[in-house]
């Protein structure tokens, strides 16, 4: 409780602080002459001496004028701060008023049984005659804090009054009654006494406070309805309003703008509740002229209201009027169809734009208009939501049979559509409504004025969200009229394909927010449409063969001709990739469909990673033409996923694999990584087909390529040294040592390993001798692996021999070891990388 001191009382509190400034300033300079005269004795080659702990005694006066203080500041620093006089002074009000106001309690609630009447009504008279008087004589003598204190005391003083009144003179009274008149007194009492002590901060905010209760109180007292209540809050809220727009103070708006919305808000709540839970259009007039009659009070007020406050109250006003209207309206139609009509009532709301509100209040009512929107959208996804998601039970019952119906297709079946009969009009009403606004923005901003507030963003935002909506209302529309399943599909692809031709259109035409929307949108509908279309044989190639055509036929209507702005590459490269996507699908199913196996299937699928190749081949530079062979060649991994189940059918895949990556060799932009994989496919498809002959003995079948190889490889580097190592004997080697390690770790017997050992340990000192990286890493893999084999049961058996605290305790030896040597053995994992990396 902050005050400013009289004109008298400050004056000597500025003396005092400029007599303490001189004689800082004083020392100061007395230093300052000490240290001159130091320089001046030493010279000036010598520089200062050290200075003594403190400055000499200072001569002469310190001050010009007025009395010394009493303490001398530091010779350094600045001297340590004094408490602020009025914060502790307010501090020591504040407690004396609240144990005052303790002391008070107490008395009333436990030393009031021993006194008589008289000398209760004496007492409490007297306190809170005191406590009222003191204040004025206070304030005249400029203690305002300490006037503040005792109001505040005399505030709770009277509450205890009010309190012994009704316990000594009216117990039978009721209570909230009496509570009622008592706030109400106390509410005038306190702006009396406010406005005659203008100087008090307190009485005018508690009389606020209290006059919120006495209409609710006296409501409650008679028993009264919902309605009732939502009245007199109504009331209460339209006397706050009064007292925040006519009222200058701070004190008294702050608390009037909180009053009212808290009872305006609650009131307007409870008529909602009532107006919604009617039996019927009569039963709804009640409530709907009480949000009415809310709506006139908040259009009124923001009228008056500056800028927020304004847009506030118009907003309110427009969602009253809509809930009262809309209330009255929609008590008589059936489930599911009141969204509907407040959808209708919000559409309409928005011809108060031109009415003569005020800008502020015309763009809360536009808002008001929004958010009714915007709920009834909400309020219609869910059904959406289980549309979309439905197709992904095909998954379950591929081929399974022709579905019912669109509902049975999704799995809805069960779900209250009468209810959800609406959802599709309210989404395709809102898109077109935003579409319209899209479509004829200019003439929207001009016909709405300065009260549209419109921005540029927000005619992207409007096409966008039209996009949207239109999507959802149509892909639900085919369950909510319970169509045929042939139906829903077919709509499903005609959406498809309108979706992407709005996203190219909206590409071409420079509106990216539209053909993202529809994009994204439109994708969605083709996951859907190609799930749904697993219910029978002929709607899944029907599907996915109409899908491959939208997607290529996006792709190259993307592409830049004539001048056309040209479309992101990665939009082009998902589409082209989306189109080899789908037409995996039915090369897939095709082998289902002529009543083969899935590991019979798998050679199939490898027409996809086929066409890829040569249409990359085709491509050659195109910035598609690698994401496409990407998708081709993931369709060979799934190929191969499929084929697992026989290793016949595996070997053949994979050497259709080999025959397709040896293919994309042959251009020279694709050699270096397709080599690489054709060869490893071919070495991987002989090992499993030797696997598959049970073949023993497979170095019969391997070193006679492993030789020849390793001579030409020789030949190779004779004739090119620059050659890798893995490119002259990689492969060569690997034919040989990989299935012979595989047949050791089988093998029972001793002679294959101990053969492999020496051959591996022989290339490894040929690569370290030789330094080739190739028969190095080969060799010395080989050799580990099959030294591991063999020492395998040793450890075994030594591991079963030792307690078992051994290991862990070996296990923390090893890491702090490494851990006190970690520097070195980063040092020589370096050096070996090193030495690796230079190698050929």
């Amino acid at each position: 409780m902050e005050h400013v001191p009289p004109p008298a009382e400050e004056l000597v509190l500025l003396d005092r602080e400029l007599v303490r400034l001189d004689a800082r300033r004083a020392q100061l300079l007395t230093r300052r002459t000490w240290l001159l005269s130091v320089l001046a004795a030493n010279g000036p080659a010598q520089g200062p001496g050290p200075a003594p702990w403190g400055p000499p005694p200072a001569r002469g006066p310190v001050a010009p004028w007025g009395p010394a203080p009493a303490r001398s500041a530091p010779a350094f620093g600045p001297p340590a701060p004094a408490a602020r006089a009025h914060s502790a002074q307010n501090v020591l009000l504040v407690l004396g008023g609240l144990l005052l106001t303790v002391a008070a309690l107490a008395f009333t609630l436990v030393s009031w049984g021993d006194m008589g009447i008289g000398g209760r009504s004496a007492v409490l008279t007297a306190v809170t005659a005191g406590a009222l008087i003191a204040p004025a004589a206070l304030l005249r003598r400029g203690l305002s804090s300490t006037a503040e204190a005792l109001a505040a005391l005399a505030s709770v003083l009277m509450v205890l009054d009010a309190y012994a009144v009704y316990e000594v003179a009216v117990p039978d009274a009721d209570g909230a009654g009496y509570a009622a008149t008592a706030s109400a007194v106390l509410a005038v009492l306190w702006a009396a006494y406010g406005l005659l002590l203008d100087r008090l901060r307190l009485p005018l905010p508690l009389a606020v406070c209290a006059a919120q209760l006495p209409l609710v109180l006296w409501a409650w007292a008679g028993g009264a309805g919902a309605l009732w209540f939502a009245g007199a809050l109504l009331v209460t809220a339209a006397l706050d309003g009064v007292l925040a727009l006519r009222l200058t103070r701070a004190s008294v708006r702050v608390p009037a703008c909180v009053g009212l919305c808290v009872t305006g808000g609650t009131g307007l709540l409870v008529a909602l509740v009532e107006s919604l839970t009617a039996g019927g259009p009569a039963g709804a007039v009640a409530p709907g002229a009480l949000l009415l009659a809310g709506a006139g009070l908040a259009l009124a007020g923001a009228h008056r209201a500056p800028g927020p406050f304004a847009v506030a109250g118009g907003a309110v006003a427009g969602l009253a009027a809509v809930a009262a209207v809309g209330g009255v309206a929609a008590a008589g139609v059936p489930d599911g169809w009141p969204v509907l009509v407040y959808l209708l009532c919000g559409g309409a709301l928005l011809a108060g734009v031109r009415a003569p509100l005020g800008r502020a209040a015309a763009r809360g009512l536009v808002r008001a208009s929004g958010a009714v929107a915007a709920g009834a959208v909400l309020i219609s996804l869910p059904a959406v939501m289980v549309v979309a998601t439905g197709p992904v039970t095909r998954l379950g019952g591929v081929w399974s049979g022709l579905p019912d119906s669109a509902r049975g297709a999704v799995g809805a079946e069960e779900l209250p559509w009468r209810e959800m009969a609406a959802a599709p009009v309210v989404l395709l009403l809102v898109a077109v409504a935003l579409g319209a606004a899209y479509r004829w923005w200019e003439g929207v901003v001009r016909w709405a004025g300065p009260a549209a507030g419109a921005r540029p963003a927000w005619r992207d935002a409007a096409g966008a969200a039209a996009v949207a909506l239109a999507w959802s209302g149509l892909t639900v529309l085919p369950a909510a009229l319970d169509l045929s399943f042939a139906a829903a599909l077919a709509g499903q692809l005609v959406l498809v394909v309108a979706a992407f031709a709005v996203a190219v259109g909206g590409l071409r035409g420079g509106a990216p927010a539209v053909a993202l929307t529809a994009g994204v949108t439109g994708s969605a509908g083709a996951a859907g449409a190609g799930l749904l279309s697993l219910a029978t044989e002929a709607a899944t190639y029907t599907a996915f063969g109409l899908l491959v055509a939208v997607f290529t036929a996006v792709a190259v209507a993307l592409e830049p001709a004539g001048g056309r702005v040209s479309a992101p590459v990665a939009v082009r490269a998902a589409s082209a990739c989306a189109a080899v996507v789908c037409a995996a699908v039915p090369a897939a199913a095709l082998g289902a469909s002529l009543g083969l196996a899935v590991h019979e299937s798998a050679p199939l699928l490898l027409a996809v990673p086929a066409v890829t190749a040569l249409l990359g081949a085709r491509l050659k530079g195109h910035p598609v033409a690698l994401p496409v062979e990407l998708t081709g060649a993931a369709a060979g991994a799934v190929a191969v996923a499929m084929a697992l189940g026989d290793a016949r059918f595996l070997a053949l895949v994979l050497a259709l694999c080999a025959v397709v990556a040896s293919g994309t060799a042959l251009r020279p932009e694709r050699r270096p990584l397709a080599g690489y994989l054709a060869t490893g496919l071919f070495v991987l498809a002989a090992w499993v087909r030797l696997s598959v002959s049970g073949v023993s003995a497979p170095e019969a079948y391997t070193l006679p390529v492993t030789v020849p190889a390793l001579v030409i490889g020789v030949l190779r580097r004779r004739g090119d040294a620059s050659v890798s190592s893995w490119t002259a004997y990689g492969a060569g080697l690997a034919v040989t040592l990989v299935p012979s390690l595989f047949a050791a770790w089988g093998d029972p017997g001793w002679p294959r390993p101990l053969l492999l050992g020496a051959a591996a340990l022989v290339i490894t000192l040929l690569g370290a001798r030789l330094r080739l990286q190739a028969l190095l890493v080969l060799g010395g893999a080989v050799l580990a692996l099959d030294a591991l084999h063999e020492l395998a049961p040793y450890v075994v058996q030594v591991a079963g021999a030792l307690p078992r605290w051994v290991a862990p305790a070996l296990a923390g030896v090893l890491l702090l070891a490494v851990g006190a040597t970690y520097e070195k053995r980063l040092r020589d994992a370096r050096r070996l990388r090193d030495a690796l990396g230079r190698m050929r």
